[in-house]
Formats: structure tokens, C-alpha cells, sequence
């Protein structure tokens, strides 16, 4: 027959099952907000531009060229206190094609443009999309909340799916 454990014992295992749970939680909820916040900074460069376009310069790009990493043309103003532009830049994405035109906003102090309107404002976000997915692995594997899990891949997928839709 085993002896039975003191009740002081079974209490510390308890205490010590308890914290390292806590532990884990905390830990992987740290990641998990890590995760997040450099999805939301890895967005924040572009969305700046594309949702405060109050006082920045709006306006089309006719694609004319493009090299490895960007393509250039012409840029027509369209707001007030924009002027026209011989070239500007736009990131080269599978979104954009030589010979179409696109609305764009001008970043400040330069000649690179990013993309305006919904389809912008999506695009820009993508980085988060890919966050939210990253961190909806982490939640569900490392703190076992499945349902957080589920609406974090949820919106995730949502965010990749519409901007891929909407370019």
C-alpha cells in the first residue's frame, strides 16, 4: 500500500501546477501582443497616408514603367493644392500593372505614392492580416483559448481575403 501524500504536499503541487499555467498564459499572451503590435507598426507606415489623406495630396497614377521593385508615371492632381507630377513612384505589387491608372495619395516630402480608396486602405492593412493569423496560432497552441484563437484567424482571414478581393 502507498502511503498517502501530507495535505501540506498535495497543496504545493496545486500551488505549483497553478503558477506554471499562469506562466504560460502570461508568457504567450506577451507574444501574442508582440505579434500584434508589430503587425499593426508594419502597417501603420502605409495606412497613415491612405486614411489621414486630410492636407496631402490626392490623386491618379498612369502606370507607364515598371522596374524590379517599383513602377513610375505621370501623377494627375485631384484635390486642391496638388500639382502635377512629370513621375511618381508606386510600389510594385501583383496589384499593379503597367498601362492602368490608379488613385493614389502622395507621401509628404517625396515622389512615391500609395494607393487611395478601399482597396487601399485594405492593402495597406495586410501586415496585420498576417498578424492576426500568426497570433491566432499562438493563442490557441500556447494559452489554449480556442475561441479567441478562432476570432483572431477569423478576422485575419477576412482582412487577406478582402484586400486580395478588392486589388
Amino acid at each position: 500500500m502507498i502511503p498517502a501524500m501530507p495535505a501540506t504536499a498535495t497543496t504545493a503541487r496545486q500551488a505549483s501546477v497553478t503558477a506554471l499555467r499562469f506562466g504560460r498564459v502570461a508568457a504567450m499572451g506577451a507574444v501574442a501582443v508582440l505579434i500584434l503590435f508589430a503587425g499593426v507598426w508594419g502597417s501603420w507606415g502605409t495606412a497613415q497616408h491612405v486614411m489621414l489623406t486630410k492636407g496631402r495630396e490626392r490623386g491618379t497614377i498612369r502606370v507607364t514603367g515598371c522596374a524590379e521593385d517599383v513602377c513610375s508615371g505621370p501623377f494627375t492632381p485631384a484635390s486642391a493644392g496638388a500639382g502635377a507630377r512629370a513621375r511618381v513612384e508606386i510600389a510594385r505589387t501583383v496589384a499593379v500593372r503597367k498601362g492602368r491608372t490608379y488613385d493614389v495619395v502622395v507621401k509628404p516630402g517625396s515622389a512615391d505614392v500609395v494607393r487611395s480608396g478601399p482597396a487601399g486602405v485594405l492593402y495597406a492593412w495586410v501586415p496585420f492580416g498576417g498578424a492576426l493569423l500568426l497570433a491566432s496560432v499562438v493563442v490557441a497552441g500556447g494559452m489554449r483559448w480556442i475561441r479567441v484563437a478562432w476570432a483572431l484567424a477569423g478576422a485575419g482571414a477576412a482582412l487577406l481575403t478582402a484586400a486580395f478581393v478588392s486589388l
